[in-house]
């Protein structure tokens, strides 16, 4: 078991790879004498036999249902309808060929083949703006930022500050003061449990955390219950990976200090109704801490419109370097935190009687960040805001709509959630086939993508699985991209089972 773990013409109007006949009709499959059968609800979600019973306004609408069989009118055989790609011209402001010419890494080969990255969930390429940004501050910018008073110090610290105000524009709030710098979504989480929870957690309190949250937005929550001795209470997924809004009223309650939600599921895809959610959980006092890891690449994000108390997200899931990430938290709430770690950078004044405190975000990054990790997420977010996101939203709907019904055309393929408005994250399993060695197949031909557990068990095990393979998409991949994967899926079918013995 393995741990840890948006069109041109051509792409368009060529024939894919796996089987589209040049008249644009799938080839005839033979009827069916009895539709297919649902697989059995598993145990983990038989709450949801009654049914739904509470209404909650603003749902998204469900999107197209994957091809299905079709019986013609003269009694021929059933055909499937094919998949719509994206258009074949590229949407107002947005080329994805453009955007592909930034990424360096698009034009390597693996194992001989052409790479096509599908392991975005894991981690997004880099653009060369990204790379050369990292380079230019260790080759000429070198300099520790905020203690210094010589001029290498000053622009350092300009950059650093530019990288926290671009981290402020992309998630909405005019207040650069409420964008804390960390490693990472974990960091944060940890950060905000240690030090929130520390002080507000107390005997009987309960967390809502949701089935569909990362490892990262449950483990530390589980560290911190045990030691203030609260509880953590599962929000429950529905079949198609939604989350359970009927179940979450009913676990709201006034012992409820905080609902922890990711706004993109890294295994489901799921876009849980983030906004409602924290509207319902602050008329109980709680506060909402949302992982935005998966989130922040694909949509534009408002933290004031979802009024979130926190959001996280890592860099290196939006274009930016590893080890740099960003915790938002509203003013009031830094403030009244204390210090999760101390050191330099984060004191006013220190004695052997006691130290004080610098104001908030500082308070609250202890040490030497890292300087180079601002530089490079600076130039990604400044990379996505020269972009239009609205256009580049609504491409990776089109090619996520485009390879959903793509993957619906191998046999004995079968996609783990289902959600409306879901992003580009396309969790399957291959019958008969191992998840890690399919992945192992797909590599030899250039194809990445990730297997195992995808560090979201509990997700996993809502539909009875321990192991999956993920295919994620970004806004460099293209109907190309997609043709690729579901070719060497049909391949791997095709190919005969080893004797048994």
């Amino acid at each position: 078991m393995t741990t840890p773990d948006g069109l041109d013409a051509a792409a368009v109007t060529a024939q894919p790879p796996w089987g589209l006949p040049q008249s644009g009709a799938f080839p005839a499959f033979p009827a069916s004498p009895t539709p297919p059968q649902p697989p059995p609800l598993p145990t983990a979600l038989a709450h949801l036999a009654g049914g739904s019973r509470y209404w909650l306004p603003q749902q998204p609408q469900q999107p197209p249902q994957p091809p299905q069989p079709q019986e013609a009118a003269s009694g021929s055989a059933p055909t499937v309808v094919p998949p719509t790609a994206p258009p074949t011209s590229p949407p107002s402001g947005f080329d994805v060929e453009a955007v592909r010419r930034d990424f360096p890494q698009l034009h390597r080969e693996v194992n001989g083949r052409p790479l096509v990255w599908l392991d975005n969930g894991a981690t997004t390429l880099k653009p060369r703006q990204v790379v050369e940004a990292v380079g230019e501050h260790y080759a000429m910018g070198t300099s520790n930022v905020h203690r210094g008073a010589h001029t290498l110090a000053k622009q350092a610290t300009q950059v650093y500050e530019e990288g926290r105000q671009a981290a402020a524009d992309l998630l909405g709030t005019p207040d650069q003061g409420e964008i804390v710098f960390v490693r990472g979504t974990t960091e944060a989480v940890n950060l905000v449990a240690q030090s929130w929870g520390r002080a507000n957690l107390g005997v009987g309190d309960e967390i809502l955390v949701s089935a569909a949250e990362h490892h990262s937005n449950l483990v530390p929550w589980q560290l911190i219950a045990a030691e203030r001795r609260a509880r953590i209470r599962p929000i429950p997924l529905l079949p198609d990976g939604q989350l359970d809004q009927d179940a979450y009223r009913d676990l709201l309650g006034s012992r409820t200090r905080m609902v922890a939600l990711t706004h993109a599921s890294n295994v489901l895809g799921t876009v849980p109704p983030v906004a409602e959610m924290t509207a319902l959980a602050h008329r109980y006092g709680a506060k909402v801490l949302v992982d935005g890891a998966q989130a922040v690449s694909h949509f534009p994000v408002d933290v004031t419109e979802l009024d979130a108390d926190f959001y996280a997200f890592s860099g290196h899931k939006i274009f930016a370097p590893t080890g740099i990430g960003v915790l938002f938290g509203k003013r009031e709430l830094l403030e009244a935190m204390p210090p999760w770690q101390g050191g330099g950078n984060m004191i006013d004044s220190v004695g052997f009687e006691g130290s004080t405190y610098a104001p908030v975000p500082h308070r609250l990054e202890a040490g030497t960040g890292h300087i180079a990790g601002v530089a490079g997420l600076r130039a990604a977010l400044q990379y996505l805001a020269a972009l239009d996101r609205e256009a580049a939203t609504a491409y990776e709907e089109q090619l996520t709509a485009y390879a959903t019904a793509a993957l619906a055309t191998v046999p004995g393929l079968r996609l783990i959630g289902s959600a409306p408005g879901k992003i580009g994250v396309l969790t399957f399993l291959l019958a008969g086939a191992d998840p890690m060695a399919l992945a192992g197949a797909l590599d030899q031909q250039g194809i990445a993508v990730r297997a195992g557990h995808h560090c979201a068990q509990p997700a996993l095990a809502a539909f009875g699985l321990q192991a999956a393979v993920r295919a994620s998409l970004a806004l460099y991949n293209t109907v190309e991209d997609v043709d690729t994967l579901v070719a060497a899926l049909q391949e791997v079918q095709a190919r005969p089972a080893p004797p048994a013995g």
